[in-house]
């Protein structure tokens, strides 16, 4: 198993256990504010007992009333309302943020209508002989900010996440970034000494060869050989400094890149590339050695695709609002859909032997370096792949 495709099982496990305490934060939540609405339904009747003593008529004058003055008076969180048998607001409490006392009774009124659409609920007291009023009582503030909170909760993990997510994000990528460079300096180094004393040895072979045109013929193909690792070497030199962009025909370009690599690939291979001399000229700002590092990675992974080394690359060039786009399409294998970002992932190679660092390079080259875009346009397995590179137009 690779190592995106265990980051993405991690994935579905970090998911599955953030829902996981989701589910265990609601659940709580809903236990402690059902357990909070039977206590207030509790204190409602207590408080509807409290008016009941209160009001009797038939009871000695001379009985303590304390407790039930009490029980109304420390009502302090519970929005009651109580009305008589006309009703008429007789009394109220903690139904606005302002002072109770000092309300007008259309704002009362309209706290009472504010309480029934909420659903309040209803308590008939019977105050003997033959008094009978309702009391009409809703839920606490802190009820409502107890039901708020798990999502309060769950919003400030997921800001702090981001938060984290981001900081490691641009932690590591900055990280990447000094591993590329340290990785491609360092092989550039190191292809340079032995470039050098190989490019001694092709001139003094053909010093004493001078006679021998079979020798100067091998020579010459090595020498050639010995030129194509110079340019790797100034590749690799470049990745993780800002090249210079100079404005080439992008269809000149190609060309290139097409002559190089058709010499180089199996015969039952096809190449349909747009012809320079057929079309207008298009300008892109480009360096060229690390552009046709990009077309050689797609074009060489378009015949990687093909079983047999039998199909056909097709390229497509096309002009967008400030880009100049061309499609690399192959008749291989293709891409899963679910696959089509994964494949510039540094070290994601569906070959035995791949280092899968091309398309990696190649997503940093266009988008960093040319500020670009380069994707998977479309791809059905068994029928090929187009992979699609939007370049800025050169206007100057």
């Amino acid at each position: 198993m690779n190592i995106y495709a265990r980051k993405s099982k991690w994935k579905w496990y970090l998911a599955a256990a953030g829902v996981g305490i989701v589910a265990i934060s609601l659940y709580y939540t809903r236990y402690l504010a059902h357990r909070l609405i039977e206590r207030e339904q509790q204190q409602a009747q207590q408080f509807a007992e409290a008016m009941r003593q209160i009001g009797r008529t038939d009871v000695d004058l001379n009985c303590d009333f304390t407790l039930p003055g009490r029980i109304i008076e420390e009502n302090t969180t519970i929005p009651v309302v109580v009305l008589d048998e006309a009703f008429n607001i007789e009394l109220y409490r903690n139904i606005d943020d302002r002072n109770h006392d000092s309300l007008a009774m259309e704002d009362v009124r309209a706290a009472l209508e504010r309480m029934i659409a909420e659903g309040a609920d209803t308590i008939l007291i019977n105050i003997p002989p033959d008094i009978n009023k309702i009391l009409i009582y809703g839920h606490s503030n802190l009820l409502a900010l107890l039901q708020w909170y798990p999502y309060v909760q769950l919003f400030l993990i997921a800001v702090f996440i981001a938060f984290g997510y981001m900081g490691f994000s641009a932690a590591r990528r900055a990280e990447e970034n000094q591993v590329w460079l340290g990785m491609a300096k360092e092989t550039a180094h190191q292809l340079g000494t032995p470039i050098t004393a190989i490019l001694g040895w092709v001139e003094a072979l053909k010093a004493v060869n001078e006679e021998d045109p079979v020798n100067q013929e091998m020579l010459d193909e090595l020498r050639n050989d010995v030129t194509r690792l110079e340019l790797v070497a100034d590749r690799f030199s470049k990745i993780g400094a800002q090249p210079e962009l100079t404005p080439v025909n992008i269809y000149d370009q190609l060309e290139a890149c097409r002559d190089y690599m058709q010499r180089r690939s199996p015969r039952r291979v096809t190449f349909d590339f747009p012809d320079p001399a057929q079309h207008d000229p298009l300008r892109v700002g480009i360096n060229a050695p690390l552009f046709d590092w990009v077309v050689e990675n797609l074009l060489r992974n378009a015949i990687d695709a093909m079983e047999g080394g039998i199909g056909g690359i097709t390229v497509n060039v096309y002009v967008e609002p400030g880009f100049v786009c061309f499609d690399v399409t192959d008749t291989g294998k293709g891409i899963p859909a679910r696959k089509f970002n994964t494949v510039f992932k540094p070290g994601y190679s569906t070959k035995t032997r791949g280092w899968g660092l091309g398309l990696s390079l190649s997503k940093r080259i266009v988008e960093q370096y040319h500020k670009g875009k380069i994707f998977v346009k479309r791809s059905e397995i068994d029928k090929g792949t187009t992979f699609t590179v939007k370049l800025p137009l050169y206007e100057k």
